[in-house]
C-alpha cells in the first residue's frame, strides 16, 4: 500500500472544550463532542496536516452508564468508566446517540459526517470489533438494522459450553461472578448485582469468574476455523457500514479470531467494495507476513516492531542499532503493509511521564517512525500539540493515556478549537511541517531507503547507540536524516558509502562526507 497518513480521533472528545470537567463526571457535568463538531473547519484542519484517512474511534454504539441524550443505561457494575469502553459494543448496527445533536437522527448525522469527510478528499475508517461484544449486547435492537438481521446468540443452545452453531461460550449451571462484586455492593447498596446465568466467557478469558484485569465488560464471540453462520453475521456487519460509504476498518485484536474468518471476510467484502481497506491490530511480529500476504490485511500495526524499538531507545533501554536489526527482520514485501505510529489510544502519549517525559523530545523518534520507510503513519489527535495524557479523568486514572472510558475535555484539543499557547504553537508548527513533508515529498513517499549506521559506527561524533542516520530518495532527489536520541547536542560527520551511491543511483556531485549539528532529542533533514 502507498504511504498514507491516518488521523485517529475520538468524536466523544473532539468537540468538547469544557475547562471545568470533574473527575468521574457525568455526561451532563463534563459534556462531550458530537458529530456536528467535526465540521468543515475541523476537516480542513485535518486535511491541512496532510492526512488521507480519519479514523473515527468509538462511533459504533457501546454500553454506557448514561441515560441521557438518547442513551439507554447499561447495568453500572460491568461498564468501565461513566462513558464506557468503545470496545464494548452493544449494537453493531447503531451509532452512539450521545454523538448526535438529535439522537433520533443519529444515523443520518453520521452519514452526513461521512459525506463531509469525503468532500474534503479524506477517507473514513471506523472500528470493527470482531472478538467480543458488551455483556448486554442484544438487550435492545437498532432501528437501523436490516429487517433480516440475525443478532448474535438469539438461537444459541445455552445448555452447552461450546457448540459450533453457538455464537457465544457458556458455563451451564454457573452464574457470572464479576471481580468487583463486593466493591460495587458497598458503593451501591440499593442496587442489585449484575446477574448473568448461565455465565458467558469474557472477551479475553474462558472463565465464569473474570479477574479485575480481564475484559469483564465483554463476552467473547465463538468462531471456528471453518465457515459457520457466525461468520456470515459478522460479514453482514462490515457490509452494512461499507454500504454507507465507510472506506476502511481498523480490526480489533485480530489474533483472538481465527485467521480463516478474516481471509474469507476480507475477500468477500473486496469483491463488492474493492477500495475498502482493513487495518489489523496485531502484536505477534512473527505473524506479520501471514496476515499481510496470506490473510489479506492492507495494513498491520507495527507495535511489536518499530514502535517497541523506538520506545525502548527513548527510555534508554536499547541501542539505536535495534532500528537496523528490526528492519532487517522484516521482508521487503511486508514492510509497506506496516502502520507506524508513536501514539494511539492504547499506548502512552509521547510527552507523558512514562514515555518521553516532554513532547518536545518527540522529533528524534518522529523522524525515524515517519520517514524511515514507505510505510503509512498514524497520528493520534492532540499529538501534534504535544498532548501529555496526564489528566486524572476517573476510571483511566493519571496514566499517560487519553481516556477512552470517561467524559472529558483534553487540553491539546482545546488548543485546536480555541487557540494554543505560544509553546503549543511552536511545537505544532514543527510537528505539522514534518507531517506535511511526508505527504508531499516524493523522495519520502516513493524513494528508496539506505541505512547509514553500519558505515558510520566509527565516524567523528557518531554514537552508534544514540544516533541514527539514513537516506531516502533516488537519483538526484536525496534526503539525509539524522536523529539524536541522546540528551546532548551532537556534531557529526556523516559518511556516505559507495554502496549508497550505487543502490540509490546518486550523482557523484553529492559529497561523501557531510557535517551536521543535531540538537538533543531532535533530528535534522538535509536535501542533498
Amino acid at each position: 500500500m502507498d504511504k498514507c497518513l491516518i488521523y485517529q480521533m475520538l468524536p466523544r472528545l473532539w468537540g468538547n472544550t469544557n475547562r471545568k470537567c470533574v473527575q468521574n463526571g457525568t455526561l451532563e457535568q463534563n459534556g462531550c463532542g458530537r458529530f456536528a463538531d467535526i465540521d468543515n473547519k475541523s476537516l480542513d484542519y485535518i486535511k491541512g496536516l496532510g492526512m488521507d484517512y480519519v479514523w473515527f474511534t468509538g462511533v459504533i454504539r457501546h454500553s454506557t452508564k448514561e441515560s441521557t441524550r438518547g442513551c439507554v443505561a447499561s447495568h453500572p457494575q460491568f461498564v468501565k468508566g461513566r462513558a464506557g469502553s468503545p470496545y464494548a459494543i452493544c449494537d453493531y448496527y447503531d451509532v452512539n446517540p450521545y454523538l448526535a445533536t438529535d439522537p433520533d437522527k443519529r444515523m443520518s448525522e453520521f452519514e452526513n459526517l461521512i459525506k463531509r469527510t469525503h468532500k474534503k478528499d479524506l477517507k473514513v475508517l471506523i472500528d470493527f470489533v470482531p472478538n467480543h461484544v458488551a455483556r448486554d449486547y442484544g438487550s435492545f435492537r437498532s432501528p437501523y438494522a436490516p429487517a433480516d438481521t440475525q443478532y448474535l446468540g438469539t438461537e444459541d443452545d445455552m445448555t452447552a459450553h461450546w457448540k459450533p452453531e453457538n455464537d457465544f461460550f457458556y458455563y451451564p449451571g454457573e452464574a457470572l461472578t464479576l471481580p468487583n462484586n463486593q466493591q460495587f455492593k458497598e458503593q451501591n447498596p440499593t442496587l442489585d448485582l449484575y446477574h448473568e446465568f448461565p455465565a458467558k466467557a469474557s472477551g479475553n478469558v474462558y472463565s465464569p469468574s473474570p479477574s479485575v484485569n480481564d475484559w469483564y465488560e465483554t463476552i467473547r464471540i465463538n468462531y471456528c476455523d471453518f465457515y459457520t453462520e457466525t461468520w456470515n453475521k459478522m460479514y453482514q456487519i462490515v457490509r452494512f457500514w461499507a454500504s454507507k460509504g465507510v472506506d476502511g476498518f481498523r480490526c480489533d485484536m485480530v489474533e483472538l479470531v481465527p485467521w480463516q474468518f478474516f481471509k474469507w471476510m476480507i475477500a468477500k467484502i473486496k469483491e463488492e467494495f474493492p477500495s475498502v481497506i482493513f487495518v489489523a491490530e496485531v502484536y505477534d511480529k512473527n505473524l506479520y507476513s501471514h496476515y499481510a500476504l496470506e490473510v489479506g490485511f492492507d495494513l498491520l500495526y507495527d507495535k511489536s516492531g518499530l514502535y517497541d524499538v523506538i520506545f525502548a531507545i527513548t527510555k534508554g533501554w536499547q541501542s539505536t542499532k535495534a532500528i537496523t536489526w528490526n528492519w532487517q527482520s522484516i521482508p521487503d514485501n511486508v514492510q509497506s503493509h506496516l502502520l507506524n505510529f508513536l501514539e494511539n489510544h492504547d499506548e502512552l502519549r509521547f510527552g507523558s511521564s512514562d514515555f518521553g517525559q516532554d513532547a518536545r523530545r518527540t522529533f528524534a523518534a518522529l523522524y525515524v517512525s515517519l520517514y524511515f520507510n514507505k510505510s503509512p503513519f498514524m497520528v493520534y489527535f492532540g499529538e501534534e500539540y504535544g498532548e501529555r495524557g496526564m489528566d486524572d479523568e476517573g476510571f483511566s486514572g493519571r496514566n499517560g493515556r487519553t481516556t477512552i472510558f470517561d467524559w472529558w475535555s483534553v487540553d491539546s484539543l482545546r488548543a485546536i478549537k480555541k487557540g494554543a499557547s505560544e509553546a503549543q504553537d511552536k511545537f505544532f508548527d514543527k510537528f505539522s511541517a514534518a507531517l506535511k513533508r511526508a505527504s508531499v515529498d516524493e523522495a519520502i513517499k516513493n524513494g528508496k531507503t539506505f541505512d547509514l549506521c553500519w558505515f558510520n559506527s566509527g565516524s567523528e561524533g557518531f554514537d552508534h547507540d544514540k544516533h541514527f542516520a539514513f537516506l531516502r530518495g533516488e537519483y538526484g532527489d536525496i534526503r539525509l536524516f539524522v536523529s539524536n536520541f541522546s540528551d546532548k547536542d551532537a556534531d557529526i560527520k556523516v559518511s556516505i558509502p559507495s554502496e549508497a551511491f550505487e543502490y540509490m543511483k546518486m550523482p557523484s556531485s553529492i559529497p561523501t562526507s557531510i557535517a551536521v549539528h543535531v540538537p538533543a532529542y531532535d533530528g535534522v533533514i538535509l536535501s542533498l
